[in-house]
């Protein structure tokens, strides 16, 4: 019998850049319980199950490692690049309802070299010009949602 893998290493196509300047691009996000869909509902900075906010705490509270910072709050996440938030939604989308072979191919689109191996968490470097990121035109762009749609989707289950 298999043994299920509850946490995943990603590479952010751009990468969080904190107030020291520190450019932190790999992270781990663990799988989602039903509580980390339905206690951001009673957050009274959340209207309804449409608000963008809801995204944002969702992602707060599974992403359990980004780069060498000690915790990510929804404040982490408000401050990504629109293109890390994107890839983090089809990150959750993937691992919670989609299959392994999409998750390679996003892994892929964003770190060539991580092929089938998930990338080692914690490699952090400070930010810099020449640190650029992977060509972002080997991803499709796809339209976003809320963590509600993602889960929804058909193309996800």
């Amino acid at each position: 019998m298999g043994v299920l893998q509850t946490e995943f290493d990603f590479v952010l196509p751009k990468g969080f850049i904190d107030s020291s300047g520190t450019l932190h691009r790999r992270g781990t996000m663990r799988l989602a319980t039903a509580r980390d869909e339905i206690e951001p509902l009673r957050d009274p900075r959340v209207s309804d199950s449409n608000d963008p906010f809801l995204t944002v705490i969702v992602l707060s509270r599974v992403i359990t490692q980004l780069g060498t910072l000690s915790q990510v709050t929804p404040r982490e996440i408000e401050g990504l690049f629109a293109a890390d938030l994107a890839f983090l939604q089809d990150f959750y989308g993937i691992i919670n309802f989609g299959d392994p072979a999409e998750l390679r191919a996003l892994q892929a689109s964003v770190d060539p070299g991580a092929g089938a191996d998930a990338p080692a968490p914690g490699d952090d470097t400070p930010a810099t010009t020449d640190d650029a990121p992977p060509a972002a035109e080997a991803r499709a762009p796809r339209a976003r949602g809320s963590v509600e749609e993602v889960r929804s989707s058909p193309t996800t289950g």
